[in-house]
Order: C-alpha cells, then sequence, then structure tokens
C-alpha cells in the first residue's frame, strides 16, 4: 500500500504552476478527461475512476484538514468495464460523480495534477507518493510543502475535503 501525502487547492495560478514543473523537469503524463463514481461504503471513500489515462478502482482513507495529510490507499486496475460500474452501483450505490479535465504530471516520486472540475472550478493537487517504504513520510511531508511554497499556495486557498464532498 503507497504512502501518500497530498494537498487540494482552488483557484491557483495554473500557469505559474506550470512554470515550476517545467523549470524542474517535470514528466507530463498528459491531459485526461476523468470521470470518477463515488460508491456508498462504510469506511473511506471507493471511487471507480474512468478516463483516457488513468482507469482504476481505488479506495482510500484521509482525514478532511486543510494542508498537508496523510492518505491510505489501495489500487486495483480492471480493464475499463461497463459491468465492474454497474455491479458495484447495483451493490453499493452512488454517492457522488465527479467529472474533470485533468493534466497530470511527475517530478520524481511526487505526483500533480492540475483540475478543471466540472460544477467547482480550478485547482490543483500535490501527491507525494512512496511506492516503496523508502522514503518516509517526513520526506513526502517536505516534499508536498516545498512545491507548495513554489506554487505560492496560500492557506486559504487550501481545500480539506474530497470533490466528492463538494458536488
Amino acid at each position: 500500500m503507497p504512502r501518500i501525502i497530498e494537498i487540494k487547492a482552488k483557484d491557483v495560478d495554473a500557469g505559474h504552476v506550470r512554470r515550476v514543473l517545467h523549470s524542474h523537469n517535470a514528466a507530463s503524463v498528459g491531459k485526461d478527461h476523468q470521470v470518477d463514481t463515488y460508491f456508498k461504503v462504510k469506511t473511506g471513500r471507493l471511487k471507480l475512476r474512468e478516463g483516457n489515462i488513468e482507469n482504476m478502482l481505488i479506495h482510500y482513507h484521509r482525514h478532511n484538514q486543510k494542508g498537508p495529510k496523510k492518505s491510505e490507499v489501495t489500487l486495483y486496475k480492471p480493464n475499463p468495464d461497463e459491468n465492474l460500474k454497474a455491479l458495484l452501483t447495483k451493490a453499493l450505490g452512488v454517492m457522488a460523480v465527479v467529472d474533470k479535465h485533468r493534466e497530470i504530471y511527475f517530478v520524481e516520486n511526487v505526483k500533480f495534477h492540475i483540475d478543471v472540475v466540472k460544477g467547482l472550478g480550478h485547482f490543483v493537487e500535490i501527491e507525494a507518493i512512496d511506492d516503496t517504504d523508502v522514503i518516509g513520510l517526513d520526506k513526502l511531508q517536505d516534499q508536498c510543502e516545498y512545491f507548495m511554497q513554489l506554487f505560492n499556495i496560500k492557506e486559504e486557498q487550501l481545500i480539506a475535503t474530497s470533490y466528492s464532498d463538494m458536488v
């Protein structure tokens, strides 16, 4: 299970973020149109992501707090299939659907999203990821805070909740 420290911020200057990422030789994964269907579950959140680049079933636990926060994530990467969504919808029920356009970048182990979310606006996410259990939470926290400073993210721009709570 990967360890992740992440933030979400609203109304950050996307052009500035792109320039900073370019100056850090960020690898662009591409632009994706993603529809995340969140299902009703007892603990955490379960979403099926359907996109052109990323398709996965994601279960995660994360405290709703502003600023860098730890996420416990389990990923399953199925082949895109309508039957999985239908099965989950029948078994669990749908809590929310989030439709977004996302630019995806990486600088080493840190993943960046520049999002335009239908009905919500413009966002930036930073996810410092440790897939190997070698980096450690302190380093992930430092990486997240480093890019927050470079992106000029202010306290009032930080979002505590999931997009699913906002739609």
